[in-house]
């Protein structure tokens, strides 16, 4: 069906022009360069400051990134569809680009190191309302941090589940939640 889509655009003619589009592009096609072999960088790239809020805010949306990074300048690339930012030469967060004005794109990760030392922070959290909302945080994950606050207090429940969340840098969420299951049926906590 494309070839004779194809086929009647090269047989069109634009408006009173006395030639072709085939016709045209046949004049063109020998003056064509190649493509080039290398891949070329299709993105904006970036220098932006990370804020106390471990943050950096491009085209009047923000992003976080790991709090070790707060700041420092990080450069970051935007795509179509994502950002990527790195450090130097290493890719610190991915996310998905946000296409409305005023938003902000928050990577629970991100914050961990920081909960760590306060977890009490951790139950108003946007970056948890995020990951809710994403399906990252599930009601498994809220299962047992129940029953880990039950069974150790708000402070120490909390800090587990941070600690579960660091589990989730080296295992894949699926595992992880199949775990977080396991141990709720069993009573581990």
């Amino acid at each position: 069906m494309r070839d004779q889509w194809d086929q009647e655009d090269e047989d069109r003619r634009i408006r009173s022009r006395p030639r072709t589009i085939g016709e045209h592009f046949a004049t063109e096609q020998p003056l064509l360069a190649p493509l080039p072999q290398e891949p070329f960088e299709t993105g904006r790239l970036f220098t932006l400051r990370v804020d106390r809020y471990t943050q950096i805010s491009v085209r009047t949306n923000r992003y976080s990134v790991p709090v070790r990074l707060i700041g420092r300048n990080v450069r970051a690339m935007l795509h179509a569809s994502e950002l990527v930012v790195y450090d130097g030469r290493d890719e610190v967060a991915r996310h998905e680009r946000l296409i409305a004005k005023g938003g902000t794109r928050l990577e629970p990760d991100h914050y961990l190191e920081a909960l760590v030392r306060k977890p009490g922070a951790l139950p108003g959290a946007t970056a948890l309302d995020q990951a809710r909302s994403a399906g990252r945080f599930t009601p498994v994950h809220d299962a047992w941090w129940e029953a880990a606050v039950k069974a150790h207090g708000q402070r120490d429940g909390t800090r587990a589940l941070i600690e579960v969340f660091l589990l989730g840098r080296h295992l894949p969420h699926e595992h992880l939640v199949t775990g977080l299951a396991a141990a709720l049926k069993t009573g581990a906590r």
